[in-house]
This record gives structure tokens, sequence and C-alpha cells, in this order.
């Protein structure tokens, strides 16, 4: 099965991400997004992350000029669609929002067309019931951010089939990513870990048990991470985090997944992270 044109729905941070790997990838995408102002700042994203790799000589000016190239925005789904052999969905964590996206491109889609959600918690299996080809959906997690972080999770819902989880893994290694299978599980492997972490360290700093940087600090030093719990929350989203821990929480039952009362009011503050200019510190 060979994809040689991805539709990206979804033009911010990791929609963006997704759009510029494949580009790099030489394989022809479409961004598309609610609006061609929105769609705009996606390639103003992607040609502003391919300067900086140019400033600092991983990447000659053409090579740019070559990438971005690939890339075409379309101002409604209709004409996004068109020709597409893969959708790439990174629109925001809400599984209603999803689930009515889904619809509409079931509508629109051929019916060979495999449908890929870069969600990073929402069950594959339902999303794939509202997309009516169930054997064609399937999970690709992107880390953030996309262009510098290895790994896709691969996320197989109930139906997926092997030739299309197949076909991904091989689409993903194409992309430079190491991809990993994983089963349909409350918010896979990667959130499964780092976000309850992320929500004790949110209860830590709440009890005051020490100060945002102190906790970070002592993750950084004492467990060898690369970044804090809470400056990985902002750079994440706090909103995204509440998110993720909702979903967990409604599908396993389970209130040890609950949101951080702190978290909660953080995001009604508007504190989201670093897409906001302030959420655990300052940007």
């Amino acid at each position: 099965m060979s994809i040689s044109r991805i539709l990206v729905v979804g033009a911010g941070q990791m929609g963006a991400g997704i759009a510029q790997v494949a580009a790099q990838a030489e394989i022809a995408v479409t961004l598309t997004d609610i609006s061609a102002d929105y769609a705009r700042r996606g390639l103003d994203r992607i040609s502003k992350s391919l300067i900086r790799l140019v400033d600092k000589g991983r990447m000659a000016p053409e090579q740019k000029d070559s990438i971005l190239s690939q890339i075409t925005l379309a101002p409604d789904l209709e004409s996004a669609a068109r020709g597409a052999d893969l959708v790439i969905e990174a629109i925001v964590e809400e599984p209603a929002a999803k689930a009515e996206l889904w619809s509409r491109l079931a509508d629109i889609c051929e019916p060979d067309v495999i449908f890929a959600s870069n969600t990073s918690s929402i069950s594959i299996t339902s999303m794939a019931r509202d997309s009516r080809r169930a054997d064609r959906f399937i999970g690709m997690h992107f880390m953030n951010p996309v262009p510098v972080m290895q790994l896709v999770e691969v996320v197989r819902g109930l139906e997926t089939s092997d030739s299309v989880c197949n076909t991904i893994v091989e689409l993903a290694r194409k992309m430079g990513k190491e991809p990993v299978v994983v089963s349909d599980s409350a918010a896979f492997v990667v959130n499964r870990i780092a976000i309850p972490m992320i929500n004790e360290a949110a209860f830590a700093l709440m009890e005051g048990v020490s100060t945002a940087e102190g906790i970070d600090t002592c993750t950084k030093l004492g467990l060898n991470h690369p970044m804090g719990p809470l400056a990985l929350a902002d750079l994440i989203g706090l909103d995204t985090v509440v998110s993720i821990l909702e979903v967990m929480v409604a599908e396993t039952g389970d209130p040890k997944y609950r949101p951080c009362p702190l978290l909660r009011r953080m995001v009604a503050a508007g504190r989201l992270g670093r897409k906001a200019g302030q959420g655990f510190y300052k940007y």
C-alpha cells in the first residue's frame, strides 16, 4: 500500500510539525484548518522551523525551498481531500470535535483512504466507528516537537487491518521516525506514564512540597530527565494535559487519574503554558 499524498487536518503545532516531516520525506502534503488564516499560520510555522535549520547550517536554502514546495494549503475539507491516500487528523483533543470531523471525512473521502489520528489519549476504536472504515483507521501519535522527537506510537484499533498497520509503520520510518505498535488503551504508553507524573508534580506544587523550579530540578537531576514535569506540561499545554487526564478517568473509571485542582484553576485562568505566554513559568 503506497502513500503518495497526505492530508493533514489541523495546522497547529502538531499538525504543522507532521506536515513538515512528511514534506521532508518528499511526500506531497495538503494542510488545512478551520480557516485559511489558520492554515497559513501553520505554513509560516513550518517555514520558520526550516529557516532555523538553514541558519544553523543543517539544511541548504534550496532544500528548504524544495520542502516547502511539497506543501499545499487548502481552504476547505472537500478540496483538501482530493487525491489524498492518507488523512492525518491533528485537531483539538476533544472527542466530540474529532467524531464530527471523522463523520464529515467519511462522506468526503474515497473508501480506500486510510484515516489516522494524532490523538494522545482518545480511543482509536471509538473514532474508527465514526469513520465508517474501522479496518482502515489507526492512531499515529507523534511526539512534541514533531521535527525533533523520534517516536511515533502506532495505535491499533480493534478492527485495524494488518496491511494498514504495516503501511503506517513503514510511513513513519520513511519520515525518519521510530514506530512502536501499541494497543488501543487509555493514553497508550507515553502519556499513560508521563501525564500522571505531571499531575503528581502539580499536586506536589499545590501542597507546597517545593517550588516549580525545585520539583523540576529534582526530577531532572534525580531521574536524569532532560526536562522537568511542570516545564513539560507548559510545553504540551495545560489544557491538553487536563483533557488527557479526563479521558483517562472516563475510560478506566480510576480516580487516580483525576486532574489536580491547581491544573484546573490554571486552565480556567488561561495560563495554558508556552502557547499562552504563561503556565507554571513565564515565557
